[in-house]
């Protein structure tokens, strides 16, 4: 068996020269950058919240303690409620979604998420954790060979329950779950989507999730039911049940990247074609109109009693080693981790020592989905839904992108067929030295442009 990885590799010209410490069995994050993303790569800032897998990092200290579920329908209409990577700082008070990539507004109703040629694609989480409960998406798919895109709950310790849509393969969507990140590809089910395909028609698929089941809904029939005492392994003397606090994903990726392993690029369909006919504006997308959340209960082994975060106590990963916290953390700066959660913080009233030194800030990559048959060092992209050209929308993409001016900011900046819409920091393009990371975000900016 072997961990979750899956290689995604984007074309980036900084990433690969500026990448950090690794991170992974046996070998934890070093103190100076102390926490581990779900890439196995090492930094602060953006690492250490939500992805920060508290097993290889520095201490369990240096993950932000995870904020508990919030109930609700959210209306994925306006930028308003979303927060960039490179700035969201742990505040979940103020926002509900953490965004990497370039998501855009849709009709005033949506959102797409964007995937232009040289990018990874675009991704929406969660900034709290679901512990079981219910949580669905309203969405429709993408279209392409290469093209995959996925509604997955992701734990830190790598726990995953996929919603995953191949862009090949319009009439069915794949099921699946891990357990700390150990692929076990007998658990993949495809269920067929009635009413239509996935691309044409919004659907709505739900994930069930209880201590003692996994369900998967379609348009409210249930599809597949798995029982977590079905899935004891002998080997591990343990249940692979997905079981520790996830956030909710959403993304778009290209599974069909010609770097990419053989075994991803051929369970995608082949290599993406970006001159495709599912195109336009020059980027593939995908539409999400709403996601609601029915928070389950903690299960009875879970430690303490407090209301607003998930706190990890023990390397076993499991969900017994899960506390119910008060402490919440919110980091005065992309300088800072959870050991030292003040550090760069730039307020009138504050003492943090200054940065003196540089360190990565802002992973890369769009996170989910599970190993594809490869050997790899570096971590997958899977995440949301999306629309092929104009099937069944009322307005084009092209429309949306002169539309979007007036809409809360969704279209600032974003230009028909621009090449880098959707772009995604890939690991070590946050490394920081002051202004040199805003140097480098404005060049990313510029890319995008």
């Amino acid at each position: 068996m072997r961990a979750f990885t899956a290689a995604v590799a984007a074309a980036s010209l900084v990433g690969s020269a500026l990448a950090g410490p690794k991170c992974g069995p046996g070998s934890p994050c070093p103190e100076d950058a102390p926490c581990c993303s779900q890439y196995g790569d090492c930094g602060v800032g953006a690492f250490c919240l939500g992805g920060c897998d508290p097993l290889f990092s520095h201490s369990f200290d240096s993950c932000v303690p995870g904020l508990q579920c919030k109930s609700g329908d959210f209306k994925l209409n306006s930028l308003n409620d979303i927060e960039p990577i490179d700035s969201y700082l742990g505040d979940g008070s103020k926002t509900n979604w953490q965004s990497q990539g370039k998501p855009v507004v849709y009709q005033n109703n949506a959102l797409l998420l964007t995937m232009a040629e040289g990018t990874v694609g675009t991704l929406l989480a969660s900034t709290h954790y679901v512990w079981y409960g219910k949580v669905c998406a309203k969405m429709t798919t993408s279209q392409g060979k290469g093209v995959v895109t996925a509604f997955i709950l992701m734990s830190d310790v790598k726990d995953e329950i996929d919603f995953e849509f191949v862009g090949v393969d319009i009439q069915n969507a794949q099921s699946n779950y891990y357990s700390q990140g150990v692929t076990v590809y007998t658990n993949e089910r495809n269920l067929t989507v009635g009413n239509g395909d996935t691309v044409s028609k919004v659907h709505e698929y739900c994930i069930d999730w209880s201590p003692d089941e996994l369900h998967w809904l379609i348009d409210g029939n249930d599809m597949r039911t798995v029982k977590r005492s079905d899935t004891w392994n002998a080997t591990s003397k343990r249940f692979d049940y997905p079981q520790t606090p996830s956030r909710i994903m959403l993304s778009l990726w290209p599974a069909g990247l010609p770097s990419n392993e053989k075994g991803t690029i051929d369970w995608a369909g082949g290599e993406i074609d970006w001159n495709s006919e599912y195109m336009q504006n020059g980027y593939y997308y995908a539409m999400v109109q709403e996601v609601t959340v029915e928070c389950g209960d903690a299960p009875p082994m879970a430690q303490g009693k407090g209301t607003k975060s998930y706190i990890y106590t023990d390397a076993a990963g499991t969900n017994n080693t899960v506390e119910l916290s008060d402490k919440v953390v919110v980091l005065g700066s992309l300088y800072a981790d959870g050991e030292h959660p003040n550090f760069g913080a730039t307020t009138a009233s504050s003492n943090a020592p200054k940065p003196t030194k540089s360190v990565d800030t802002v992973p890369g990559g769009n996170p989910g989905g599970g190993n594809r048959n490869e050997n790899i060092s570096t971590q997958s992209a899977s995440g949301a839904q999306s629309t092929s050209g104009g099937n069944g929308n009322p307005n084009s993409p092209q429309e949306t992108a002169s539309n979007n001016n007036n809409n809360n900011g969704g279209g600032d900046g974003f230009q028909q067929g621009a090449k880098g819409a959707g772009a995604a920091l890939e690991p070590g393009l946050g490394r920081l030295g002051g202004s040199g990371l805003a140097i480098v975000l404005a060049m990313l900016g510029l890319l995008v442009l």
